[in-house]
Formats: structure tokens, sequence, C-alpha cells
């Protein structure tokens, strides 16, 4: 019963460090990467589609992305999306491809950027500290209802503190990374 517990709860947080993962890949660094738009909302044919669904992404040279629509028809509606978001980029369109231009960051922008990092590092860091909350009630209830004995539920209550504890650290070193990475000229 507590194995299966802090088996979910493990999910849960893991859960929590992809999602953290995958929104710092959107934040944008020195280097050009897919990962900045393929999820950017596209309105095609009257619903939002992401645009890693509409067309191929790739990185032509390091300050660049390309942009090429699977339905040449869509490419107005990519070109709205990409001046619509909070990218700051200006598309290029030549009638086939999109080309995105990035320009190098200034230090003024960077410092910016790692304070978006560190909010997002703290969003994961709280939605981890209530995946704690609830395992832990979860463990008080099932020893209120004699499902468990005390010993057990202090031992679950230490698992799943260990448990919080390591991905607290994993989360940090990967939004450490990320400020790093940012912040490199």
């Amino acid at each position: 019963m507590i194995s299966d517990l802090l088996k979910e709860t493990k999910d849960r947080m893991n859960s929590s460090v992809q999602s953290l993962r995958d929104d710092l890949a959107t934040i944008r660094t020195g280097r050009a990467a897919p990962a900045l738009v393929e999820k950017l909302s596209v309105e095609y044919y009257g619903q939002p589609t992401p645009l890693m669904q509409l067309a191929s992404i790739s990185v032509p040279e390091p300050r660049q992305l390309l942009i090429k629509p699977f339905d040449p028809a869509s490419i107005k509606d990519i070109e709205r999306a990409v001046q619509t978001s909070d990218l700051g980029l200006t598309p290029n369109n030549d009638g086939k491809v999109i080309r995105l231009n990035l320009p190098p960051l200034t230090q003024e922008r960077r410092l910016d950027l790692v304070k978006l990092v560190s909010a997002r590092k703290e969003e994961a860091h709280v939605a981890v500290r209530n995946i704690r909350r609830d395992a832990i009630k979860d463990l008080r209830e099932f020893e209120n209802e004699k499902m468990i004995s005390e010993d057990d539920l202090k031992r679950g209550e230490d698992d799943v503190q260990k448990l919080t504890d390591e991905i607290v650290a994993q989360i940090d070193q990967i939004g450490e990374a990320k400020e790093k990475e940012v912040m490199e000229v």
C-alpha cells in the first residue's frame, strides 16, 4: 500500500520535472533550437494547432530557424502566430518557407530570461511540495483508518520526504543548467 503510494507520488513528481524541462526548452538562449517554436499555437482552419504538426522545423544556421509548412496555404497563419507570440521575432516569408533570424541577446534580456527561469523553477518546486503534501495526507488517512501502523506512517513520511528532496535537487540542477546556458555569450 505504501509502496503503491510512493510509486504514484514519484510518477507525479517526475511529470512535474518533465513539464519544467518542456517549459524551459521554449525559453530562448543564444542558439536557435526547434523547441523554441514547436509548441507555438497556430490558428489552422479555426483550430489552435501546435506548429510542429503543421510544419517541419530545422536549424540551417546557429542563429536561424527554418519553418517549412506541410500545407503551403498555412504559411500566413504560421507567420501571424510567430508575430503575435512573445518571442519577439520577425518572420521572413519567401512564399514557401519562413525564416526566423534570432538576433543576439542583450545582457538586459539575458537577465530577464534568468528571472523567468527562476520563476519557472519555483513553480516546479511548489508543484512538488503540493504532491508531497497530498502523499502525506493520504498516509495519515491510511493510519487513521488503521490500514497502516504509526511506525509505517513515520517511515512512509520519511520516504516521501527523501523522494521530494531528490526531485527538488533535480529541479535545481535543471534550472541552473538553463540559467548558465542563457547567460552564455
